[in-house]
């Protein structure tokens, strides 16, 4: 049985027509350009002035099925480098560690542990490296959750604009709300629980039974749960986090961490259930 036409793919010169409404005159100049120059279709729509290089990675987008942001979310969301630039330097590192990261976590029980991104301090970029390796692995399909730990300075509901009038601290403190892990518009199978109301007492929500009893539950019911934490600097938030998840991957940037400091986050999980997966050296 044959499969119905809209399900095959199209090629990439019909995506770029009907996206810049070119008419057909202007597709046969392309495709002139295109024969005479040996280019691609895109290539040559460039070169001569009929669509933009925006034009052609949408239009890439749409053939690879592969999500990318639309202007709105260009606008709102510049951090999310994945979206808004998939095959940017910065992308294609962010890739490398999600494939370093599945291997590690592919196998077994393993497969199912939540992964802690933790840094020795403020400003180090876990957040922004946290919300793009949620991203880059909601884009092998699957379900893929991120939850903003950070009880301290948290940041995703303002990558992600989702509210955050609710979330992990109204959880944890007994104040169960309904809708707190939210969809993220634009990607399918993307998740977000935010931190919600900063709590006064931040270390000692983590640290109840209840976080590594939510985390456990949660790890069985999405592909992939990454998690944003506070800063080691600030406290034991994140060896906490860390020790629940059972996953802990080290973030440092480049030329701004002392290697003590480092080090000393390295040697605080030791000991504790968490397996330490690797370090990344944040350049971006």
């Amino acid at each position: 049985m044959n499969a119905p036409a809209e399900l095959h793919d199209r090629p990439i010169g019909d995506l770029i027509r009907d996206a810049r409404n070119l008419s057909a005159a202007e597709v046969e100049k392309v495709l002139s350009y295109q024969r005479e120059h040996g280019v691609r279709f895109g290539e040559a729509a460039i070169t001569l002035g009929l669509a933009s290089p925006d034009d052609v990675l949408n239009a890439l987008a749409q053939q690879f099925h592969y999500p990318l942001a639309n202007a709105e979310r260009r606008l709102a969301s510049p951090e999310l480098v994945t979206l808004l630039q998939p095959f940017s330097v910065q992308a294609e590192a962010i890739r490398a560690v999600r494939s370093q990261v599945t291997m590690r976590l592919g196998q077994g029980e393993a497969a199912r542990q939540a992964l802690a991104v933790i840094s020795p301090a403020s400003g180090d970029g876990k957040t922004y490296f946290a919300a793009n390796l949620a991203v880059s692995l909601a884009q092998l399909g699957g379900r893929t959750l991120i939850i903003d730990a950070d009880l301290r300075g948290p940041r995703q509901h303002e990558v992600f604009k989702v509210s955050n009038s609710a979330g992990l601290s109204t959880l944890l403190s007994g104040r169960a709300e309904n809708q707190l892990i939210q969809t993220v518009e634009g990607v399918s199978g993307l998740f977000v629980l935010p931190c919600g109301p900063i709590p006064p007492n931040p270390l000692e929500l983590i640290e109840r039974p209840a976080f590594a009893l939510l985390i456990r539950e949660l790890s069985t019911k999405f592909d992939h749960v990454v998690i944003d934490t506070a800063a080691a600097s600030l406290g034991a938030d994140a060896c906490v986090v860390a020790a629940r998840c059972g996953a802990a991957l080290v973030l440092t940037r480049k030329n701004e961490n002392k290697i003590s400091a480092l080090q000393d986050l390295v040697a605080s999980l030791a000991g504790s259930s968490a397996q330490l997966l690797g370090a990344v050296v944040n350049e971006f």
